[in-house]
């Protein structure tokens, strides 16, 4: 009787790539926002100041991602 010839074939797995986080919307990943700020009795704009994002709370990804 002839001898059996067998193959064995290694698994090919592959890493999955890793997932980036989304960035978030408001602020666009950087955590911060343009908050403008008023003076005065009528209350007119003077400039911006940095403030912290309310949505991802200054981590800069999308926490509903």
């Amino acid at each position: 009787m002839a001898t059996r010839r067998t193959t064995t074939k290694t698994p090919t797995t592959t890493a999955p790539a890793p997932v980036e986080p989304a960035l978030c919307q408001p602020c666009g990943g950087t955590g911060n926002v343009a908050i403008t700020v008023r003076v005065g009795r009528k209350r007119r704009p003077v400039g911006q100041q940095d403030g912290l994002c309310l949505n991802c709370l200054g981590t800069g990804t999308n926490p509903d991602a």
